[in-house]
This record gives C-alpha cells, structure tokens and sequence, in this order.
C-alpha cells in the first residue's frame, strides 16, 4: 500500500513537503489511506479541493474563499453567479469522481507573498485569505489546471480519492463576519473505503430521524419563535416535565454528595466581571445594560447578564470567614445564563442564547484537588451509565488567551493528569484548549448511533481565588487561598436534553418520560378506574394522561403509541371488575396483564432504573 503522506513530531506532512525539506521519508511515520484520523485529515483536505475543481469546471465564474476540514468531514466556501441548491450536489459529485480518475499529481509550490497578491489581483476571496496570512511566504496547491492557497498536508494524486459524498449546501458570511456578503458553503464527507462511507451515510439518515429539533416539535416538548427571539427556547408543559424530573434528580444527586444549593443574581456589576477578567476575556460573548438612579442618567452604572455562574458563587464564598475545617465547599445552582451567540451558529437545543446550567464551584485546598476530582469522575459516570451513554475524557491546556502565569497551569493541568491517571481513566490532550482561567477536563460522550458530542467539564481555577482574595483560615492560624473548581456534568441543561432526545430517539427511559403512563380506557363506564388510577401514579410523582375521546380504541391506541410513551394501559371491563391492568410496554416490547398491586411495584421499580 502506497503511503499519503508522513508524521514526523506530531506534525502531518505530505510527501512532496517532505521530498522539498529533504526529510527521510522511509525512517518516518508512514500514513496509509485508511479511516485514521490522521489519514482523514489528509483525505478531506484533499477532497476539498477536488470539490473546488468540479466546481470550477462546472461553473467557471466561481472564486472560492477557504476550504477547511472540519470534524465530520470538510466545506468549501465560494461565490458564483448560477444559484447552486441540494440537486446540484450529485452532478458536482459526478464530476469529483471524473476528475479523480484523471490521476492527476498534486503538486506543491511557494511563492512571496507579494507575487501571490500580484498573481490573484483580479480575485478578490484570494486578497481576503492573502490577509489572514502572516507569512511573506506563501504554499499553493496544484492538480492539473486547478490551483489554490493552502498550507497542505494533501495527498500526492487524485487517484487516492474515491469515496466521498456530498452532504448539503448552505450559505456562510464572508469570515464568519455578518456584516459581509454571503457566500455558499458546501459541506462533505470522505473516507478510505467503501464501507466506512455507507456506515456514516447511514447514521447520517437516522440521525436526520432522530433531529431534536423535529421530534421536539412532535412530542411537543420545545418550541421557538421569531416573536419571541432567535436562541431563546420556549418549553411545552411536557418538555417542563422532563426538564423538572431531570432536575429533581439531580438536585437529590448533589445534596446526597454534600452539595449545597446556592442561587446568584443573572445581571451584576461590570466592575465584577472586570475583576474576574471575563470583561476583557469574554466580553464579545456577553450583554449588558445600564440601571441609572435618576431620570438625567448622571449616575449609571454598568451591569453584565452573567455568561456564568462562577462571580456568584465566589461571592458567596467570601460572605463570612472560612476555616479549613470547612474544605471542601460545594455550591451548586441551575444557573441561567446567557451568551451572545452569533444567529449563524444557533442551532435548536444545541446552541442557544439562554440556557441553564447543572453547574458546580468547589472551594478546596490544594491538596484536596486530586480527590475531588476523583469524586466527581464517579459521579459522571454514574449519570452516563443510567442514560446508556458511553464517554471519553480530555484535557485541555493553557488557551492563547489566558490569565495566570505558567506555573500555576502547570500545578492545576499536573492535578488533572494525577486524577485521571489514578482513576484508569485513558484521555486525549487538547493543546490551547482551556478556558481563560484554568485548564479543563472535557466529558465527550457517544450517543445510540455513534456520534460524540461534547457535555460536562471539570476545571482547576487558582486564577479567580487570586484574583478576588479568597482565604481560608489553616490549621496554624494562617489565611491560605483555596483552589476553585468549576465544574458541570450535564453543561446544560437545553443542550444535554436535546440529546438525550436524540440519542433515544423520543423514546425515553421510563424515570424522565414527560408523559409515562396513557390510559386508553374502552367505553366510558371505565373512566372513572384510569381517573383513579392516575390520582395514584401522580402522588408517585409519575405523569399520565387519559385518552377517552370519541375516536375508535385502535385510533386512541395509535396515537397513545405515536407519544413514544413508555407504558400504555388499556382499561376494560374485565380490568375495572378484576381491579387489573392490561400493560402494552413500549420499551420491553411486550403485552401483560398485572393485577393493581402488582402495576404500582411494577411502576415502581421502573422508577428506580435511575442509578445517581
């Protein structure tokens, strides 16, 4: 097997860099054309600019702006004058694989940066990439007539290009900045093989059954509107069910692990968030107002809408005076919180202008670190263990934008790395990643049909302590500074519900189910028995509704069934004189008659599938 390219300390290189900086090709890590994520990097970067080709020949007015590959695959964005929509992908594809049987070399060469500027004078997307590139010198890539800006890595030859697909067009401003033109934007995917193709073609469909923002509307759970604003979500009385026995739980979870509830104000003083450094770190991200005392507004004063809860929290810390004896401190709040998000980027439940955080701050000393960062890993796996969620780790370092000096990072990314390692825990590293003020570890866990998505986090902060002036009064009468961790294990509660809508595809477990249990009573004399058994099921907490209108059983049946909900129970005579219940379990798959003693212990123990 051919190789498509090399690493060589932890950089991906492509065979024409290696042969021009007369690296040894044979003594370095080889890279084959298989579904690595190395050799997929190599692979979609390479099929986008395949894509571009096609484009350019297909429609060769195009200019193109940047085509990058991103984690399910890549995107090209560009401009033309013919509108291109989703029936144009197949023919574009078409032309993909015209061109890649073509063989073509894929060459590689620098120029000046001032010869690049000469040489795309008359195209105005290349001038725009030309700025973004600090360098005097330039890279190109060329494959027979086609040629673009790019800084590699790219495969040696077209022919190593044949499984790919085209996912869906869209349009995109011009850098991501709104107040630009808007481009289009074609997304795709490749892979090494036939099969991995088909697999993630396949998830891809299911995944467009399962969409959140679908089922949402369905099972009436969600909704948004224009009126109402873009990101904000609006939750439906079942959707509030959810959401509230999702938070029930979890409230329980944390107080029977020694957190204590705590509640901040969702606006306070900017002079706070200056202290913090959010106001110079995160200020893009947030909304402000102003509250003036007098009508001449002579004395305003600014407020931030809080983006997190962390100020809050280290208010309350510094309320009174704290002993040693007292570490660890746990707060835990459902915060609200809101962040100014760019309307390009929302995205149903997935990203939104206001959201509700499960979130935690520890105040402890320094060598409480690794422990608790041990307790909560169990807790985290306690919670993706009863959600059937499997879920991997990553910690992320010191980001370019950051406060604190290195060696306080060094101290708080080493008590990470301890926790982790001593817990058997496997992790990757996500270099600049952090959060401006301590490094992290990110909770990304795997759905039903593979996709990983990103949730909980755990971050070790000595910054803020510092920086507001927490103290602890030590075993020798000292003041100490304590350690801060963040920490959330949903991250919040919109976006984790909007998976879990996803990963179960509206089918969901019995302890969370908006509605668990539908009574389809036969005629009317068998009312008054589901009243009363529903009476029941809500003193347990369990939700349940009555379907008695005029349509026919087997309609009343198939709506009852089209809710997704857990357990339907059909009422009729024999039922009402018998004191039973004739049980169709969504979830077993299965049809049975219990007895009303029975039913309730049953209900019970379906109750206590949870397991935080």
């Amino acid at each position: 097997m051919e190789p498509i390219a090399i690493k060589k300390d932890d950089e991906i290189i492509d065979l024409q860099t290696a042969k021009a900086k007369n690296i040894d090709i044979e003594s370095s890590h080889k890279i084959y054309p298989e579904n690595s994520k190395e050799a997929l990097e190599v692979i979609r970067h390479s099929t986008a600019h395949l894509m571009a080709q096609a484009i350019k020949e297909l429609y060769p007015d195009a200019k193109f702006f940047v085509g990058p590959v991103v984690d399910e695959g890549f995107y090209y964005d560009f401009r033309t004058n013919e509108k291109i929509s989703e029936d144009d992908l197949k023919k574009i594809e078409k032309k993909m694989a015209e061109i890649a049987k073509r063989k073509l070399e894929i060459e590689r060469y620098e120029i000046s940066k001032d010869e690049a500027i000469e040489k795309f004078k008359d195209d105005d997307l290349k001038q725009e990439v030309l700025k973004s590139i600090p360098s005097d010198v330039v890279s190109i890539y060329r494959q027979g007539e086609w040629e673009d800006l790019c800084r590699g890595p790219h495969v040696p030859n077209t022919k190593f290009l044949k499984h790919f697909k085209l996912m869906r067009v869209a349009g995109a401003y011009l850098g991501g900045d709104e107040n630009k033109e808007m481009l289009t934007r074609i997304y795709g995917v490749a892979f090494a093989d036939k099969k991995a193709l088909k697999d993630y073609v396949t998830m891809i469909e299911e995944a467009k059954k399962r969409d959140h923002r679908k089922l949402g509307g369905e099972l009436e759970l969600f909704m948004f509107s224009e009126e109402v604003g873009a990101g904000l979500p609006l939750w439906l009385p079942k959707g509030a069910r959810l959401r509230s026995k999702l938070e029930d739980l979890l409230f329980k979870a944390h107080r029977k692990r020694g957190y204590e509830p705590v509640r901040g104000p969702e606006i306070l003083k900017s002079d706070l968030w200056k202290r913090s450094g959010h106001y110079q770190n995160y200020k893009e991200n947030m909304y402000f107002t102003e509250i003036c005392d007098d009508e001449s507004k002579q004395s305003c004063v600014e407020y931030g809408i809080k983006p997190m809860n962390c100020v809050g929290h280290i208010m309350i810390y510094k309320s009174k005076k704290r002993s040693y004896r007292e570490l660890p401190i746990k707060y835990f709040e459902y915060g609200v919180v809101h962040r100014h998000e760019k309307s390009g980027v929302l995205h149903g439940l997935f990203r939104v202008r206001e959201f509700t955080q499960d979130d935690a701050h520890i105040f402890c000393k320094p060598e409480q670190i690794k422990d608790i960062v041990i307790e909560v890993l169990g807790f985290v796996d306690e919670i993706m263990r009863s959600f059937n969620f499997s879920y991997e780790m990553e910690i992320s370092t010191k980001p370019q934008k950051a406060i604190g000096d290195d060696a306080i990072w060094e101290v708080a990314t080493k008590a990470l790395k301890e926790a982790l390692d001593e817990n058997g825990h496997r992790y990757g590293i996500d270099e600049g990643g952090g959060a401006f003020y301590g490094p992290k570890i990110d909770i990304k866990i795997t759905d039903a049909i593979g996709r990983k998505w990103q949730c909980g986090t755990i971050q070790v902060d000595f910054n803020l302590p510092e920086r507001f002036e927490l103290e602890f009064t030590d075993s020798d009468n000292s003041a100490k500074r304590p350690v801060m961790i963040h920490r959330a294990i949903l991250g919040s509660f919109e976006r984790f519900i909007g998976i879990l809508i996803e990963h179960y595809a509206g089918e969901f477990p019995f302890f969370i189910a908006p509605i668990q249990v539908i009574f389809v009573p036969i005629a009317e004399p068998h009312v008054a028995y589901a009243k009363e058994l529903q009476s029941r099921l809500l003193e347990m907490g369990v939700d349940s509704e009555i379907y008695d209108s005029k349509d026919s059983l087997n309609k009343r049946i198939r709506n009852a069934e089209k809710q997704k909900v857990p357990m339907v129970v059909v009422i009729g005579d024999k039922e009402v004189e018998q004191k039973s219940v004739a049980i169709r379990d969504r979830r077993e798959k299965m049809q049975y008659n219990l007895e009303e003693k029975e039913f309730f212990e049953k209900i019970k123990e379906k109750l206590s599938e949870v397991r935080f």
